[in-house]
């Protein structure tokens, strides 16, 4: 039997989701077909009906187990009951019901009159010890002979440049409150120029390892609430260290002449549209562009160069962005419209008011950060890897995407955009629940490079 004909009934109470859910999706990464009734379920089901055929239809049932839910009345027993049904009527020997510690916990006194068979008779699995998922595996493997399963396609493995980083000079400005520049530091960064082909590059930016504090703590963030009052600001928390290792990011977001360099080349997952810009020039950020179409381009681009491209994590995001620095935007404790192009007719701070030029800039106009970015803050928003989740509640602190537990169909935008107000390009602030789907002429994104991470 394959790994993912195995479906593996994950029981459990509510109390108990977010660690089931991060359980659900390990177990497809394995390659098992687990059963979940929030995956699972099909709207309009009845789930009472549901249930009962999935646990029958599966050749695992896993009880997920914890302090809070392992005596708890509910429907829980009801399906501990039907798998213990299920359980008694198999051959002698067979492993089917594994009841799994998810902490320190009594297993339930569940008995079967029938056979005699109560839940504390079967050996247990301690999932929260160091080997808990290897133990699981050691199982299903014991009771099931395992196919190999096919060959997957290869995976494009990074490579270092093969030509030597080069290095480019720019200058950092700093500025008060009050917009009035107090600093300007000259800089150096290294970077690589991939060849799109026609006279087209990609300039990608050395971005060094670091720690940095992603997020806002709670004290600022109910300042900025009061201030604006905007309560977007709370999706921002809880603020937590993160550690992001070395990649390369583009210099500038992505070009329309870029675009339409690999767009125009063969489709890998979906065609992509050569001109979708509702602004046009080749130099100006491309736009209208939804997710899935920037994830497109990263294949595609990464096919041409064989070299792996992709869409920053958030985590990598925000660390790039802030380049070392803790104020709200980059340039420091405020914006103005002379450093990036946003609505600069409305103000963040104590600066004077400035123009809203209601359109893209082409890219590089602007000083940069102090990593050699540019236009991190204003011109289009920037698409990011991650699905969406309303806080960092549990967020990775590797600098890796969050993908689980997230809302699949939603991922998020950063760093605001020529049409948005500045509190939008404040180094933390996270655009809500955009649908990937959705496109506009704010939108646009960056493309990413760096070892052990995938599209």
């Amino acid at each position: 039997m394959k790994k993912s004909e195995i479906q593996i009934f994950l029981a459990h109470a509510s109390e108990d989701k977010p660690a089931v859910l991060a359980l659900y999706d390990r177990l497809k990464q394995a390659g098992y077909k687990p059963w979940l009734d929030k995956k699972d379920l099909i709207p309009g089901q009845i789930w009472r009906d549901e249930i009962p055929k999935a646990i029958k239809a599966s050749q695992i049932f896993l009880a997920c187990l914890s302090g809070k839910s392992a005596n708890k009345q509910g429907y829980i027993q009801r399906e501990l009951r039907i798998a213990l049904d299920t359980f008694g009527e198999m051959l002698p020997g067979t492993i089917f019901f594994i009841p799994m510690r998810l902490e320190e916990c009594e297993i339930p006194d569940l008995r079967l009159a029938e056979v005699g068979l109560n839940l504390r008779d079967i050996h247990r699995l301690d999932y929260w010890e160091e080997d808990g998922f290897e133990q699981l595996e050691r199982a299903i493997g014991y009771q099931f002979k395992l196919e190999p399963e096919e060959p997957k396609q290869p995976v494009i493995v990074p490579e270092e440049p093969k030509q030597p980083l080069s290095v480019f000079n720019f200058e950092v400005v700093r500025v008060n409150a009050k917009g009035e520049q107090i600093k300007k530091e000259s800089k150096q960064s290294q970077y690589f120029r991939e060849d799109l082909g026609n006279g087209i590059t990609l300039e990608m930016v050395a971005i060094p390892e670091g720690t940095f504090l992603m997020g806002t703590e709670d004290e600022e963030i109910e300042k900025l609430v009061k201030k604006f009052n905007w309560e977007g600001f709370r999706k921002e928390r809880p603020q937590h260290r993160v550690t992001v290792s070395s990649f390369y990011m583009g210099r500038y977001p992505i070009t329309q002449a870029q675009w339409k360099a690999i767009a125009a080349t063969a489709k890998i997952d979906i065609d992509l549209e050569t001109n979708p810009s509702s602004f046009k020039g080749d130099e100006l950020p491309v736009e209208s562009v939804n997710w899935y179409q920037a994830t497109e381009f990263c294949k595609r681009l990464s096919r041409e160069t064989k070299r792996e491209y992709r869409l920053p994590s958030e985590a990598e995001w925000e660390y790039a962005c802030r380049a070392g620095t803790t104020t709200p935007f980059y340039f420091g404790e405020t914006i103005t419209g002379e450093l990036a192009n946003y609505r600069a007719s409305e103000t963040y701070a104590e600066e004077a008011k400035g123009e809203h030029r209601g359109e893209t800039t082409p890219v590089g106009q602007f000083p940069p950060n102090a990593f050699g970015l540019y236009d991190m803050h204003g011109n289009v928003w920037e698409w990011c890897a991650d699905t969406w989740h309303d806080n960092y509640d549990g967020a990775p602190t590797d600098g890796s995407a969050w993908i689980e537990n997230g809302n699949d169909n939603r991922s998020l935008l950063r760093g605001g955009s020529w049409h948005n107000p500045p509190l939008f390009s404040h180094s933390v602030y996270r655009s809500g629940k955009v649908r990937r789907d959705e496109i506009g002429s704010t939108i646009g994104f960056r493309v990413v490079c760096g070892a052990g991470r995938t599209l």
